[in-house]
Protein backbone atom coordinates (compact mmCIF):
# COMPACT_ATOMS: atom_id res chain seq x y z
CA UNK A 1 0.00 0.00 0.00
CA UNK A 2 1.18 3.69 -0.74
CA UNK A 3 2.29 5.59 1.88
CA UNK A 4 -0.23 8.50 2.83
CA UNK A 5 1.40 12.03 1.46
CA UNK A 6 -1.47 14.00 2.20
CA UNK A 7 -3.56 14.78 5.55
CA UNK A 8 -7.06 16.23 6.05
CA UNK A 9 -9.37 16.91 8.78
CA UNK A 10 -13.01 16.35 8.96
CA UNK A 11 -15.29 19.01 9.70
CA UNK A 12 -15.62 17.57 12.90
CA UNK A 13 -12.04 17.34 13.57
CA UNK A 14 -11.60 20.99 12.70
CA UNK A 15 -10.66 23.57 15.86
CA UNK A 16 -13.40 25.42 17.38
CA UNK A 17 -10.72 28.00 18.96
CA UNK A 18 -8.00 30.20 18.76
CA UNK A 19 -4.96 29.73 20.74
CA UNK A 20 -3.55 32.91 22.77
CA UNK A 21 -0.08 32.36 23.49
CA UNK A 22 0.18 35.17 26.21
CA UNK A 23 -1.47 32.87 28.82
CA UNK A 24 1.50 30.75 28.62
CA UNK A 25 4.33 32.98 28.52
CA UNK A 26 6.05 33.33 31.50
CA UNK A 27 7.83 36.55 30.56
CA UNK A 28 4.62 38.66 29.27
CA UNK A 29 4.54 41.04 26.15
CA UNK A 30 5.20 44.95 27.35
CA UNK A 31 1.96 46.94 27.17
CA UNK A 32 2.03 49.14 23.75
CA UNK A 33 1.96 52.72 24.48
CA UNK A 34 0.25 55.89 23.34
CA UNK A 35 2.83 57.78 22.05
CA UNK A 36 1.79 61.49 23.43
CA UNK A 37 1.85 60.15 26.73
CA UNK A 38 3.81 56.90 26.99
CA UNK A 39 1.22 55.11 29.48
CA UNK A 40 0.04 52.08 28.37
CA UNK A 41 -2.61 52.43 25.65
CA UNK A 42 -6.42 51.71 26.61
CA UNK A 43 -9.12 50.48 25.23
CA UNK A 44 -10.92 53.29 24.54
CA UNK A 45 -8.12 54.52 22.37
CA UNK A 46 -7.95 51.56 20.60
CA UNK A 47 -11.45 51.75 19.73
CA UNK A 48 -11.00 54.56 17.63
CA UNK A 49 -9.02 52.74 15.45
CA UNK A 50 -10.20 48.70 15.46
CA UNK A 51 -13.61 47.06 16.15
CA UNK A 52 -13.98 46.38 19.87
CA UNK A 53 -14.57 42.90 19.88
CA UNK A 54 -10.59 42.93 18.19
CA UNK A 55 -9.71 44.84 21.01
CA UNK A 56 -10.64 42.43 23.44
CA UNK A 57 -9.28 39.96 22.19
CA UNK A 58 -5.88 42.32 21.28
CA UNK A 59 -5.63 42.98 25.23
CA UNK A 60 -6.97 38.79 26.25
CA UNK A 61 -5.10 36.82 28.86
CA UNK A 62 -7.64 33.91 27.98
CA UNK A 63 -5.91 30.63 26.24
CA UNK A 64 -8.24 29.76 24.03
CA UNK A 65 -10.75 32.03 22.29
CA UNK A 66 -13.90 30.60 20.56
CA UNK A 67 -14.28 30.87 16.82
CA UNK A 68 -17.82 32.33 15.78
CA UNK A 69 -19.73 29.99 13.83
CA UNK A 70 -20.40 31.89 11.08
CA UNK A 71 -16.72 32.53 11.00
CA UNK A 72 -16.00 28.63 11.51
CA UNK A 73 -18.45 28.11 7.77
CA UNK A 74 -16.54 30.27 5.78
CA UNK A 75 -13.71 28.67 6.84
CA UNK A 76 -15.15 25.79 5.41
CA UNK A 77 -14.96 26.97 2.08
CA UNK A 78 -10.71 26.30 2.17
CA UNK A 79 -10.18 24.65 5.51
CA UNK A 80 -8.97 22.52 6.78
CA UNK A 81 -5.63 23.32 4.72
CA UNK A 82 -4.12 20.10 3.48
CA UNK A 83 -0.56 18.71 5.28
CA UNK A 84 1.50 17.24 2.77
CA UNK A 85 4.11 14.90 3.05
CA UNK A 86 6.95 16.36 0.62
CA UNK A 87 8.73 12.76 -0.88
CA UNK A 88 9.46 14.82 -3.66
CA UNK A 89 11.71 17.04 -2.30
CA UNK A 90 13.05 14.69 0.43
CA UNK A 91 14.29 12.19 -2.92
CA UNK A 92 16.08 15.61 -4.82
CA UNK A 93 17.32 16.36 -1.49
CA UNK A 94 18.41 12.81 -0.46
CA UNK A 95 18.21 13.45 3.28
CA UNK A 96 16.68 10.96 5.94
CA UNK A 97 14.93 13.81 6.99
CA UNK A 98 10.94 13.94 6.74
CA UNK A 99 9.79 17.21 5.50
CA UNK A 100 5.81 18.50 5.81
CA UNK A 101 4.48 21.59 4.60
CA UNK A 102 0.99 23.52 5.28
CA UNK A 103 -0.77 24.55 2.30
CA UNK A 104 -2.40 27.68 2.88
CA UNK A 105 -1.82 28.50 -0.56
CA UNK A 106 -5.34 27.00 -1.30
CA UNK A 107 -7.34 29.47 0.29
CA UNK A 108 -9.79 31.92 -2.49
CA UNK A 109 -7.05 34.73 -1.76
CA UNK A 110 -4.16 31.75 -2.38
CA UNK A 111 -2.60 32.66 1.20
CA UNK A 112 -3.07 31.97 4.75
CA UNK A 113 -4.14 35.77 4.99
CA UNK A 114 -7.84 35.26 4.82
CA UNK A 115 -7.73 33.24 8.05
CA UNK A 116 -7.55 36.73 9.91
CA UNK A 117 -9.50 38.89 6.77
CA UNK A 118 -12.51 36.95 7.78
CA UNK A 119 -13.15 37.35 11.36
CA UNK A 120 -11.82 41.09 11.17
CA UNK A 121 -14.77 41.51 8.78
CA UNK A 122 -16.74 40.10 10.81
CA UNK A 123 -16.80 41.52 13.81
CA UNK A 124 -16.44 44.92 12.02
CA UNK A 125 -19.58 44.49 10.65
CA UNK A 126 -21.16 43.11 13.28
CA UNK A 127 -20.34 46.36 15.26
CA UNK A 128 -22.42 47.90 12.52
CA UNK A 129 -18.81 49.47 10.93
CA UNK A 130 -19.33 50.32 6.81
CA UNK A 131 -16.04 50.90 6.03
CA UNK A 132 -12.87 49.73 6.73
CA UNK A 133 -9.56 50.66 5.41
CA UNK A 134 -6.12 48.59 5.36
CA UNK A 135 -2.22 48.51 4.16
CA UNK A 136 -0.78 45.44 2.01
CA UNK A 137 2.72 45.03 1.23
CA UNK A 138 2.88 42.33 -1.24
CA UNK A 139 -0.86 42.44 -1.75
CA UNK A 140 -1.72 39.06 -0.23
CA UNK A 141 -3.49 40.90 3.05
CA UNK A 142 -5.51 43.12 0.61
CA UNK A 143 -6.87 40.68 -1.59
CA UNK A 144 -7.62 38.78 1.47
CA UNK A 145 -9.58 41.51 3.35
CA UNK A 146 -11.12 42.42 -0.18
CA UNK A 147 -12.33 38.69 -0.32
CA UNK A 148 -13.63 38.89 3.30
CA UNK A 149 -15.41 42.22 2.80
CA UNK A 150 -17.33 41.36 -0.10
CA UNK A 151 -19.19 38.50 2.14
CA UNK A 152 -19.82 40.68 5.01
CA UNK A 153 -20.88 44.17 2.21
CA UNK A 154 -18.11 46.14 3.79
CA UNK A 155 -16.20 49.34 1.73
CA UNK A 156 -12.72 48.42 1.29
CA UNK A 157 -9.79 51.18 0.78
CA UNK A 158 -6.64 49.71 0.24
CA UNK A 159 -3.08 51.54 0.47
CA UNK A 160 -0.61 49.16 -1.10
CA UNK A 161 3.34 49.69 -1.15
CA UNK A 162 4.09 51.15 -4.45
CA UNK A 163 6.73 49.09 -5.61
CA UNK A 164 4.57 46.23 -5.45
CA UNK A 165 1.21 48.23 -6.47
CA UNK A 166 3.78 48.45 -9.92
CA UNK A 167 5.54 44.57 -9.42
CA UNK A 168 2.08 43.08 -8.90
CA UNK A 169 -0.45 44.54 -10.86
CA UNK A 170 -2.72 41.09 -10.99
CA UNK A 171 -2.91 41.16 -7.01
CA UNK A 172 -4.24 44.54 -7.28
CA UNK A 173 -6.80 43.64 -9.83
CA UNK A 174 -8.09 40.81 -7.56
CA UNK A 175 -8.58 43.62 -4.93
CA UNK A 176 -10.38 45.36 -7.56
CA UNK A 177 -12.51 42.04 -8.50
CA UNK A 178 -13.65 41.87 -4.96
CA UNK A 179 -14.90 45.16 -5.12
CA UNK A 180 -12.01 47.14 -2.85
CA UNK A 181 -10.71 50.20 -3.86
CA UNK A 182 -6.55 50.58 -4.35
CA UNK A 183 -4.09 53.19 -4.06
CA UNK A 184 0.07 53.05 -4.52
CA UNK A 185 1.35 54.55 -0.86
CA UNK A 186 2.78 56.60 -0.46
CA UNK A 187 -0.61 58.89 -2.31
CA UNK A 188 -1.73 62.14 -3.05
CA UNK A 189 -4.74 61.09 -0.80
CA UNK A 190 -3.83 61.69 2.38
CA UNK A 191 -1.44 64.33 4.15
CA UNK A 192 1.20 61.66 5.19
CA UNK A 193 1.46 60.72 1.58
CA UNK A 194 1.76 63.95 0.11
CA UNK A 195 4.73 64.72 2.85
CA UNK A 196 7.00 61.82 1.87
CA UNK A 197 6.41 62.30 -2.05
CA UNK A 198 7.20 66.27 -1.51
CA UNK A 199 10.31 65.06 0.14
CA UNK A 200 11.08 62.02 -2.49
CA UNK A 201 8.50 61.93 -5.40
CA UNK A 202 10.28 58.85 -6.38
CA UNK A 203 10.09 57.55 -3.16
CA UNK A 204 8.99 53.55 -3.53
CA UNK A 205 6.68 53.18 -0.17
CA UNK A 206 7.11 50.98 2.68
CA UNK A 207 4.24 49.13 5.07
CA UNK A 208 4.94 51.89 7.30
CA UNK A 209 3.75 54.60 5.51
CA UNK A 210 1.03 52.39 4.02
CA UNK A 211 0.17 52.08 7.71
CA UNK A 212 0.02 55.39 8.06
CA UNK A 213 -2.32 56.61 5.26
CA UNK A 214 -4.38 53.90 6.34
CA UNK A 215 -4.82 54.85 9.37
CA UNK A 216 -5.40 58.75 8.85
CA UNK A 217 -8.17 58.02 6.65
CA UNK A 218 -9.63 56.08 9.64
CA UNK A 219 -9.11 58.92 12.03
CA UNK A 220 -10.67 61.20 9.32
CA UNK A 221 -14.30 59.19 8.94
CA UNK A 222 -14.43 57.77 12.84
CA UNK A 223 -18.07 57.07 12.70
CA UNK A 224 -17.94 54.47 10.54
CA UNK A 225 -15.02 53.38 9.50
CA UNK A 226 -12.09 51.15 11.27
CA UNK A 227 -9.13 49.57 10.29
CA UNK A 228 -7.73 46.06 9.57
CA UNK A 229 -4.32 45.21 10.04
CA UNK A 230 -2.72 42.25 8.29
CA UNK A 231 0.26 41.34 10.67
CA UNK A 232 2.41 42.35 13.82
CA UNK A 233 -0.78 42.85 16.64
CA UNK A 234 -1.85 40.01 18.46
CA UNK A 235 -5.58 39.44 17.88
CA UNK A 236 -4.43 39.03 13.80
CA UNK A 237 -1.27 36.40 15.10
CA UNK A 238 -4.56 34.89 17.03
CA UNK A 239 -6.51 33.98 14.40
CA UNK A 240 -3.75 32.43 11.91
CA UNK A 241 -3.14 29.78 15.15
CA UNK A 242 -5.88 27.53 13.11
CA UNK A 243 -2.84 27.48 11.11
CA UNK A 244 -1.02 25.38 13.90
CA UNK A 245 -4.12 23.64 15.43
CA UNK A 246 -4.75 22.12 12.65
CA UNK A 247 -0.84 21.13 11.88
CA UNK A 248 -0.74 19.19 15.24
CA UNK A 249 -3.70 17.26 14.75
CA UNK A 250 -2.49 16.55 10.84
CA UNK A 251 0.62 15.52 12.42
CA UNK A 252 -0.87 13.01 14.64
CA UNK A 253 -2.55 11.53 11.88
CA UNK A 254 1.28 11.21 10.21
CA UNK A 255 2.39 9.83 13.14
CA UNK A 256 5.30 12.07 13.70
CA UNK A 257 5.93 14.87 15.51
CA UNK A 258 8.16 18.01 14.22
CA UNK A 259 11.23 18.38 15.40
CA UNK A 260 12.04 21.60 13.91
CA UNK A 261 9.09 24.04 12.51
CA UNK A 262 9.87 26.99 10.22
CA UNK A 263 7.76 29.92 8.76
CA UNK A 264 8.64 33.11 7.35
CA UNK A 265 8.43 36.22 9.53
CA UNK A 266 6.91 40.32 8.37
CA UNK A 267 5.15 41.57 10.74
CA UNK A 268 4.65 37.82 12.34
CA UNK A 269 1.52 36.61 11.24
CA UNK A 270 2.00 33.32 9.37
CA UNK A 271 4.63 32.53 11.51
CA UNK A 272 2.69 32.65 14.77
CA UNK A 273 -0.11 31.15 13.58
CA UNK A 274 2.19 28.10 12.60
CA UNK A 275 4.23 27.64 15.80
CA UNK A 276 2.52 29.30 18.30
CA UNK A 277 0.56 26.03 19.16
CA UNK A 278 4.12 24.00 18.59
CA UNK A 279 6.05 26.42 21.06
CA UNK A 280 2.74 25.40 23.87
CA UNK A 281 3.89 22.02 23.66
CA UNK A 282 7.42 23.44 24.26
CA UNK A 283 6.08 25.74 27.22
CA UNK A 284 3.48 23.43 29.08
CA UNK A 285 4.76 19.39 28.03
CA UNK A 286 8.63 20.11 28.49
CA UNK A 287 9.03 19.48 24.74
CA UNK A 288 12.14 21.08 22.42
CA UNK A 289 10.87 21.98 19.37
CA UNK A 290 12.98 23.96 16.98
CA UNK A 291 11.16 26.41 16.22
CA UNK A 292 12.83 29.05 12.98
CA UNK A 293 11.59 32.48 12.30
CA UNK A 294 12.75 33.24 9.01
CA UNK A 295 13.47 36.82 7.55
CA UNK A 296 15.36 38.64 4.42
CA UNK A 297 18.62 39.68 4.83
CA UNK A 298 17.44 42.65 3.20
CA UNK A 299 15.09 43.42 6.01
CA UNK A 300 16.80 41.48 9.14
CA UNK A 301 15.07 43.01 12.32
CA UNK A 302 15.04 40.29 14.30
CA UNK A 303 18.83 39.09 13.87
CA UNK A 304 20.21 43.14 12.90
CA UNK A 305 17.65 45.29 14.91
CA UNK A 306 16.78 46.30 18.42
CA UNK A 307 14.90 45.17 20.84
CA UNK A 308 12.82 48.64 21.90
CA UNK A 309 9.70 50.56 21.42
CA UNK A 310 8.65 51.62 18.26
CA UNK A 311 5.53 52.81 15.84
CA UNK A 312 4.51 50.79 13.85
CA UNK A 313 4.20 53.35 11.17
CA UNK A 314 6.05 56.23 9.72
CA UNK A 315 3.66 58.70 11.32
CA UNK A 316 2.86 58.45 14.52
CA UNK A 317 -0.43 57.56 14.02
CA UNK A 318 -0.21 54.14 15.66
CA UNK A 319 0.40 53.31 19.47
CA UNK A 320 4.38 52.39 20.15
CA UNK A 321 4.82 48.65 19.72
CA UNK A 322 7.14 46.91 21.87
CA UNK A 323 9.94 44.63 19.15
CA UNK A 324 12.84 43.78 17.48
CA UNK A 325 13.04 47.04 15.03
CA UNK A 326 14.92 48.70 12.34
CA UNK A 327 13.23 51.75 13.26
CA UNK A 328 10.02 52.92 11.49
CA UNK A 329 11.98 55.01 8.83
CA UNK A 330 14.10 52.47 7.81
CA UNK A 331 13.14 51.72 4.01
CA UNK A 332 14.15 48.54 2.87
CA UNK A 333 15.40 47.40 -0.47
CA UNK A 334 12.79 46.60 -3.01
CA UNK A 335 13.19 42.81 -3.06
CA UNK A 336 10.14 40.82 -4.58
CA UNK A 337 9.15 38.92 -1.07
CA UNK A 338 7.29 42.33 -0.17
CA UNK A 339 4.85 40.71 2.43
CA UNK A 340 8.33 40.73 4.37
CA UNK A 341 9.74 44.60 4.33
CA UNK A 342 8.14 45.67 7.66
CA UNK A 343 10.74 47.16 9.71
CA UNK A 344 9.53 45.34 12.99
CA UNK A 345 8.10 42.41 14.42
CA UNK A 346 5.19 41.79 16.27
CA UNK A 347 5.52 42.22 20.30
CA UNK A 348 4.90 38.62 21.08
CA UNK A 349 7.14 37.04 18.70
CA UNK A 350 9.82 39.40 19.69
CA UNK A 351 9.15 38.95 23.24
CA UNK A 352 9.78 34.90 22.18
CA UNK A 353 13.14 35.78 20.69
CA UNK A 354 14.39 37.90 23.36
CA UNK A 355 13.68 34.59 25.68
CA UNK A 356 15.42 32.60 23.06
CA UNK A 357 12.29 30.25 22.83
CA UNK A 358 12.36 31.28 19.04
CA UNK A 359 15.56 31.44 16.71
CA UNK A 360 15.87 33.93 13.73
CA UNK A 361 17.72 33.21 10.71
CA UNK A 362 18.01 35.71 8.11
CA UNK A 363 18.73 34.52 4.31
CA UNK A 364 19.26 36.23 1.18
CA UNK A 365 16.66 36.72 -2.09
CA UNK A 366 18.98 34.40 -4.10
CA UNK A 367 18.84 31.25 -1.76
CA UNK A 368 15.20 31.86 -1.53
CA UNK A 369 14.30 31.61 -5.21
CA UNK A 370 16.52 28.75 -6.04
CA UNK A 371 14.67 27.05 -2.92
CA UNK A 372 11.26 27.98 -4.43
CA UNK A 373 12.28 26.95 -8.14
CA UNK A 374 13.45 23.36 -6.08
CA UNK A 375 10.00 23.07 -4.17
CA UNK A 376 8.53 23.59 -7.34
CA UNK A 377 9.58 21.17 -9.96
CA UNK A 378 9.35 18.73 -7.01
CA UNK A 379 6.28 19.34 -5.39
CA UNK A 380 4.34 21.16 -8.20
CA UNK A 381 3.41 24.16 -6.33
CA UNK A 382 5.18 28.05 -7.70
CA UNK A 383 4.90 29.55 -3.78
CA UNK A 384 4.92 32.80 -2.85
CA UNK A 385 7.96 34.69 -2.59
CA UNK A 386 7.81 34.95 1.17
CA UNK A 387 7.05 31.18 1.44
CA UNK A 388 10.42 30.67 -0.42
CA UNK A 389 12.32 32.15 2.65
CA UNK A 390 10.70 29.38 4.70
CA UNK A 391 11.64 26.28 2.13
CA UNK A 392 14.87 27.55 1.92
CA UNK A 393 15.89 26.92 5.85
CA UNK A 394 13.41 24.25 5.45
CA UNK A 395 16.24 22.72 2.69
CA UNK A 396 19.13 23.62 5.03
CA UNK A 397 17.85 22.08 8.26
CA UNK A 398 17.26 18.73 5.65
CA UNK A 399 20.74 18.92 4.35
CA UNK A 400 22.06 18.81 8.03
CA UNK A 401 20.10 15.79 8.50
CA UNK A 402 21.45 14.48 5.57
CA UNK A 403 25.10 15.65 7.30
CA UNK A 404 24.29 13.85 10.38
CA UNK A 405 22.42 11.04 9.27
CA UNK A 406 19.52 11.94 11.57
CA UNK A 407 16.19 11.30 10.69
CA UNK A 408 14.82 14.73 11.80
CA UNK A 409 10.94 15.91 10.76
CA UNK A 410 10.71 19.04 9.33
CA UNK A 411 7.54 21.11 9.46
CA UNK A 412 6.97 23.94 6.95
CA UNK A 413 4.13 26.66 6.14
CA UNK A 414 3.91 27.25 3.00
CA UNK A 415 1.99 30.76 3.32
CA UNK A 416 0.90 31.07 -0.58
CA UNK A 417 1.25 30.08 -4.03
CA UNK A 418 2.98 32.71 -6.33
CA UNK A 419 1.15 32.29 -9.66
CA UNK A 420 0.44 35.93 -8.92
CA UNK A 421 3.82 36.67 -8.77
CA UNK A 422 5.73 35.58 -11.52
CA UNK A 423 7.30 38.52 -12.47
CA UNK A 424 9.79 37.98 -10.11
CA UNK A 425 10.52 34.53 -10.67
CA UNK A 426 10.76 36.04 -14.24
CA UNK A 427 12.94 38.45 -13.18
CA UNK A 428 15.26 35.86 -11.48
CA UNK A 429 15.43 33.42 -14.40
CA UNK A 430 16.65 36.08 -16.32
CA UNK A 431 19.76 37.02 -13.60
CA UNK A 432 18.15 40.16 -12.78
CA UNK A 433 17.78 39.83 -9.15
CA UNK A 434 20.33 40.35 -6.53
CA UNK A 435 21.56 39.79 -2.92
CA UNK A 436 20.96 43.28 -0.85
CA UNK A 437 23.11 43.35 2.18
CA UNK A 438 22.37 46.10 4.62
CA UNK A 439 25.24 48.24 5.55
CA UNK A 440 25.74 47.99 8.96
CA UNK A 441 26.20 52.42 9.54
CA UNK A 442 22.42 52.19 7.44
CA UNK A 443 20.85 50.20 10.03
CA UNK A 444 22.51 52.19 12.78
CA UNK A 445 21.34 55.49 11.58
CA UNK A 446 17.51 53.85 11.48
CA UNK A 447 18.06 53.01 14.89
CA UNK A 448 19.05 55.96 16.43
CA UNK A 449 16.36 58.13 16.11
CA UNK A 450 14.13 55.91 18.59
CA UNK A 451 13.17 57.19 21.27
CA UNK A 452 15.34 54.67 24.53
CA UNK A 453 12.08 54.23 26.23
CA UNK A 454 13.06 50.21 27.92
Amino acid sequence: MAETKKFLLTDKEMPTAWYNIVADMKNKPLPMLNPQTKKPVTKEELCRIFAEELVDQELSQERYIEIPEQVQDIYKMWRCTPLVRATGLEKALDTPAKIFFKNESVSPAGSHKPNSAVPQAYYNAKQGIARIATETGAGQWGTALSFASSLFNLDLRVYMVKVSYNQKPYRRLMMNAWGADVFASPSDTTEIGRAVLAKDPENHGSLGTAISEAVEMVMKYNENTRYCLGSVLNHVILHQTIIGEESIKQMEMAGCEPDTVVACVGGGSNFGGMAFPFLRKNLTEGKNINIIAVEPESCPKLTRGVFQYDLGDLSGMTPLIPMYTLGHEFMPADIHAGGLRYHGAGSIISQLVRDKLVNPVAVPQLETFSAGLLFAKTEGIIPAPESTHAIAVGIREALKAKESGEQKTILINLTGHGYVDMYAYEQFLAGKLKNHQIPDEYIAQSISILEKII
